[in-house]
Parts: C-alpha cells; sequence; structure tokens
C-alpha cells in the first residue's frame, strides 16, 4: 500500500465516520423529542463516549455519580456510547459551588475526543505507510 492509497483510505474512514455522526445526530433529534411541558423548568443533554464506554455498568454508575454532584439525573440510556440526562434549571445557580476539579456540569464527552482519535488513526496510518515505503525499498 502506498502512501497515496493510505491517505484515501483515510480520507473514506474520516468521511465515513462524519456520516456516522450526523445519523446519529439525526437519530438523536427524533428521539429526544420533547412536548413543551416536559421542557418546562428542566435542561436536557447527552454525554456521549467514542466508545463502547457504557457497556459496563459500572461506568455507567459512576458516571451517574458524578453528574448528580450537578443535579443530573439519567433519563436513559440510547445505546453503549450515549446516555442522556435532565436536571432541573434551578440547579444551575449551585454550579458555581460545585468543588474544584469536580465534574463539569455541561460536559457531553467522557474518554477521548474525536480529535485525538482521527489523529490517532492518521498517525497509525503514517507509520504503516512509511514501514511499507521502507519494506518495498529494501525487498527490491
Amino acid at each position: 500500500m502506498n502512501v497515496a492509497a493510505t491517505s484515501a483510505a483515510t480520507s473514506a474512514a474520516t468521511a465515513a465516520a462524519a456520516r456516522k455522526a450526523a445519523q446519529m445526530r439525526q437519530e438523536e433529534e427524533e428521539m429526544t423529542a420533547y412536548q413543551s411541558d416536559d421542557m418546562d423548568g428542566w435542561e436536557f443533554k447527552i454525554v456521549r463516549a467514542n466508545s463502547r464506554k457504557f457497556k459496563n455498568a459500572e461506568t455507567i454508575r459512576t458516571l451517574c455519580a458524578e453528574e448528580a454532584q450537578a443535579g443530573w439525573e439519567m433519563v436513559e440510556k440510547f445505546d453503549d456510547s450515549r446516555i442522556r440526562f435532565k436536571r432541573r434549571t434551578d440547579m444551575r445557580a449551585k454550579d458555581q459551588y460545585l468543588p474544584a476539579g469536580s465534574v463539569d456540569p455541561y460536559r457531553t464527552l467522557v474518554g477521548s475526543s474525536e480529535t485525538r482519535i482521527v489523529m490517532l488513526i492518521l498517525g497509525i496510518c503514517a507509520v504503516f505507510g512509511v514501514v511499507m515505503a521502507l519494506f518495498f525499498n529494501f525487498s527490491r
């Protein structure tokens, strides 16, 4: 596999990931249709992981305990990478009293960011490309 093929494969993987993310956002919009009564006095968020992190029940318990510090309650688990939470809007006033270094009350990502994952994949592809180029140069 040459560098151009590696680059094309990386571009295809990135495009596929973007399509999957857009599909998940659309799905979330459809799954979280609220009536105006539901939203009165409540705010909602979805916490995401870029892996199947929420497959583990203990991880979910830990996440719920962390989110509870800021008044968030788990509403539902969409799948192994997305969980929806809600809290009363009056809890915002208490955010300033959260212990330093505790959970960010508006975090929506747990684990590695998409940027970090993409950079890791690009790095692996680059190393693989260099190794393959060296292999083919030495095998001639």
